[in-house]
């Protein structure tokens, strides 16, 4: 299938999904009164369901579910390891730290302290493990960068559990929700900061889309062909390293979704990344929608964690993709 074409119809099923989501829930509007809702027409009340309610939650999930997908790509690239995912590195950790902190210190009623908590605690955690890193060599070695990314998510997480172990049972409910991930909080005013934010992220990584193709080759091969391999290192880990911190501090930590997508992209048309980014934007922001589509009518009235329904779905996913790509 010609590339154009694929990405004309991803780009068809993220506007499926969405219009499904739009129309699915507690209070039903059928699809084609959530399409004319959004084309400006519809009943008052399907209007609030609709617009009030479930669009800020499905283009949360399209934006979030893109920029997992995208900086999953960017890290599997860097670090040469198809098993690298967004949260390799520590971010998620780091940014589960920063919430979880604020939530102790009595600010979890305000969604801005919590999200403001998390893109710090992410923050530090990139650059922490950036300057272990730097300090094991001149070098930006993905090795080393692995384990450094490993080694400080271990250590936040560990402080997270002792926190957890200091504060009531509501508190230490909160704040397990919140890692598991959840976009229930989504509003238009905070979706589009958070695209206000992205936008830049998600354009610095489009630039490194061929840089990244001969790095593939190996970083001596791309150094011979004019690369600056140390500089496109740093520059793919701090943009693909702010979209997940910026995309964590929203929604919690959903998995899955920056492992997947990329994977199954790959597997169907190829590993050029000018093509990978924008269609594993489209594809993962598909996937979300509907991941969260399932969170929240499952069980209703009541909700899952986003982040356990991804993991539900993508772990048998992945297996499937393993034996397919190993056959």
């Amino acid at each position: 299938m010609r590339r154009p074409l694929a990405l004309a119809l991803l780009l068809a099923a993220a506007g499926a999904a969405a219009l499904f989501a739009l129309g699915v829930g507690v209070a039903p509007v059928g699809l084609g009164d959530a399409a004319a809702v959004v084309l400006g027409g519809g009943e008052p009340a399907q209007r609030t369901v609709v617009l009030g309610i479930r669009l800020p939650r499905v283009l949360l999930a399209l934006l979030v579910g893109g920029a997992l997908a995208a900086a999953g790509a960017v890290f599997q690239a860097l670090l040469r390891n198809p098993l690298a995912d967004p949260y390799v590195l520590g971010v998620s950790s780091g940014a589960a730290l920063g919430a979880v902190g604020v939530m102790v210190a009595g600010g979890g009623a305000f969604a801005a302290g919590v999200e403001a908590g998390a893109l710090a605690g992410a923050a530090a955690a990139m650059v922490i493990v950036l300057r272990v890193a730097l300090v094991a060599g001149r070098a930006l070695d993905a090795r080393v960068l692995l384990l450094a990314g490993v080694v400080v998510g271990a250590f936040f997480n560990a402080v997270i559990l002792l926190l957890l172990t200091t504060v009531d049972a509501e508190t230490f409910r909160s704040a397990v929700f919140w890692t598991m991930g959840s976009l229930a909080r989504a509003d238009l005013a905070e979706t589009g900061a958070l695209a206000l934010f992205l936008a830049p992220c998600l354009l610095a990584l489009a630039l490194l889309s061929r840089p990244l193709d001969l790095l593939a080759a190996g970083e001596e091969t791309a150094g011979y062909l004019g690369v600056p391999v140390e500089r496109i290192k740093l520059a793919g880990y701090l943009a693909a390293s702010a979209t997940v911190a910026v995309s964590v501090s929203v929604a919690g930590v959903i998995g899955f979704v920056g492992l997947i997508v990329p994977h199954a992209v790959r597997m169907l048309w190829g590993g050029s990344h000018r093509f990978l980014l924008p269609a594993s934007v489209l594809a993962g922001g598909a996937f979300l929608v509907l991941g969260d589509t399932a969170a929240r009518t499952v069980v209703a009235p009541a909700e899952l964690p986003t982040g356990v329904v991804t993991a539900l779905v993508g772990v048998p996913l992945f297996t499937v993709l393993l034996v397919r790509s190993s056959r």
